[in-house]
């Protein structure tokens, strides 16, 4: 008898720059995986919209959250809500959600098996400060954002999240393609024999 499958949640993680959102794009239009909206108090950046890139709030807005984690960059928070999620799962068994590690951290300690952990990292980490000017970020921001100790933290794997994550190579996004679609080649035999 078939099992019945359970709900996941891809989380993408890793440093500023390394391409979580652009992961979560490939996943989206090449799978078909969409991603769980995070709510933010920063400002969009220039093709951002309320509703497809985040949840733009107020302070008080983002207060009024059930946020399953939260964090502040560079003045801003960020989090993700117990809603989104729920509500994403109500129309896709799989779905994506861009974290930092901390976030991942809470998010594994909360659904544990439910949680299949992509870390998208470079080689040279000095590339990192030309993609965020590129796509957008202000230089004094991004000079705040290199030497912050959360973005130090997210370059390397925490040694809690080793047993589950699957590296993602993003020097080039030809790469990062080739690595996630041989992952999900290798899950679709996984979760093909489960279903035996």
């Amino acid at each position: 008898m078939a099992k019945k499958k359970h709900n996941e949640l891809w989380i993408i993680t890793g440093a500023a720059g390394t391409g979580k959102n652009t992961v979560s794009e490939y996943l989206y239009s090449q799978y078909g995986i969409p991603r769980v909206l995070t709510h933010t108090t920063r400002a969009p950046r220039s093709g951002e919209q309320n509703g497809v890139s985040y949840y733009f709030e107020t302070p008080e807005t983002f207060a009024q959250k059930h946020l399953i984690e939260q964090v502040t960059y560079d003045g801003h928070q960020y989090g993700s809500s117990r809603e989104a999620l729920q509500k994403a799962w109500e129309k896709h068994r799989i779905v994506s959600l861009v974290l930092d590690t901390e976030g991942a951290k809470s998010y594994i300690e909360t659904f544990g098996n439910h949680i299949f952990l992509l870390f998208i990292t470079v080689r040279h980490p000095d590339s990192l400060r030309q993609r965020m000017i590129d796509r957008g970020d202000q230089p004094v921001a991004v000079e705040a954002r290199l030497h912050s100790p959360e973005y130090q933290r997210d370059l390397k794997l925490p040694e809690e999240l080793v047993p589950v994550a699957h590296l993602i190579h993003n020097d080039t996004w030809v790469e990062a393609k080739q690595e996630i679609d041989a992952l999900l080649k290798r899950e679709a035999v996984r979760m093909a024999s489960e279903e035996l």
